[in-house]
């Protein structure tokens, strides 16, 4: 299955939106991945079993289960999420990248890749669809967290 969509974070013509500078917006998304639990409540725990400028491996619990991911940074630009397959779980590919078609109006494109097999038949379009709502949702929520946590200061530098 893949997947994408664009959410907007700066209306140049909408005072009422907040502005959120290229910085604030990267620290948020590299805090979304060195601290995912601020931003995915269902997430019992995540250790940070490696990190390198260029990204965080990690491993994220949720209840009994355990999933391995890497994230890999690309600064200013973007985040790269690769979760390989273990156990009953396919491959997967995240992308979250800062897209700025006029100054100062950034928008960030969420592409998710995964491995299963394109199956099209009902139950599988039906799951997918249902998915597809789950992932655009969990985007709008991670916006509005970065937008809370740039109101209250905290991604005015990089998390360390």
């Amino acid at each position: 299955m893949k997947f994408h969509h664009l959410i907007e974070i700066n209306d140049p013509k909408n005072p009422l939106v907040p502005f959120l500078s290229r910085a604030q917006l990267w620290y948020g998304l590299v805090l979304r991945a060195e601290s995912p639990t601020l931003f995915m409540a269902h997430l019992d725990q995540c250790t940070l079993l490696d990190r390198t400028a260029e990204g965080v491996s990690r491993e994220l619990r949720y209840g009994t289960l355990v999933i391995r991911d890497r994230v890999h940074f690309s600064p200013q630009v973007e985040v790269l999420y690769e979760v390989p397959a273990q156990g009953d779980i396919a491959a997967s590919r995240m992308t979250m990248r800062i897209e700025e078609p006029t100054p100062e109006a950034f928008f960030v494109r969420f592409d998710y890749e995964e491995g299963s097999p394109d199956a099209h038949d009902a139950m599988t379009d039906f799951y997918n669809e249902f998915r597809r709502s789950a992932y655009h949702e969990a985007d709008v929520e991670t916006i509005r967290t970065i937008r809370r946590l740039a109101e209250e200061g905290r991604l005015d530098r990089l998390p360390s």
